[in-house]
């Protein structure tokens, strides 16, 4: 098997696990009548996403339903609220924008607080599934991380805009792949993230 041929095994191996993924995603969150099933399923999905960059095999559906039980309470009280702030500033940033181009430095403001929430909870999640730290702990660690590396948050920014713009182009993109391909690329990068700054912080020899 030449090498090309193998990076386009792996590759196609990838699409398959975020389609998965996605799909064990969307069954657990409507299992919870959405509300109360979004933040133990997003935990969930963050937490096989950082076993299978680690290259661990297991299986995904009972995995999944296991992590799903035991971060139940937990998973709601860390992916609610950042969900409940940007449904808050979606909604201001729709009424600013009727007001017309008055409005234009509220959207503006609007606009970038979006851009920083999302930032955070780039690294919120990811975070909480590498580190044994408890939900609210997780918040100022991301914070802080968003405002250390900059370069960092913007791919993470960018990356995340141009799996929304996929998905919004294609819809079939966003239920066969969205959330998972986002929850794996996300997971990816903030894992090699983590390890960058802990080498930076703790430099062998020290």
């Amino acid at each position: 098997m030449t090498a090309w041929s193998i990076r386009l095994y792996a590759a196609c191996d990838e699409l398959l696990w975020a389609a998965r993924l996605n799909l064990a995603w969307i069954a657990f969150t409507l299992a919870g009548g959405v509300v109360l099933g979004v933040g133990p399923a997003t935990v969930a999905a963050y937490t096989l996403a950082r076993r299978h960059a680690g290259h661990e095999s297991f299986p995904l559906w009972r995995e999944f339903a296991a992590v799903y039980r035991r971060e139940f309470l937990r998973g709601s009280l860390l992916v609610l609220p950042p969900i409940a702030a940007a449904a808050v500033l979606a909604g201001n940033q729709l009424y600013f924008s009727a007001l017309g181009p008055g409005a234009q430095p509220l959207r503006a403001a609007t606009l970038a607080a979006l851009a920083a929430l999302a930032a955070v909870t780039a690294y919120l999640l990811p975070m909480y599934v590498h580190y044994d730290l408890p939900p609210l702990a997780c918040l100022p660690r991301a914070s802080r991380l968003v405002l250390a590396r900059p370069a960092s948050s913007v791919l993470l920014l960018f990356t995340l805009s141009a799996v929304v713009f996929a998905a919004a182009a294609l819809p079939v993109l966003a239920l066969t792949l969205g959330a998972g391909a986002w929850i794996q690329l996300n997971t990816w990068l903030c894992l090699r993230f983590f390890e960058e700054n802990e080498a930076f912080l703790h430099p062998k020899g020290d």
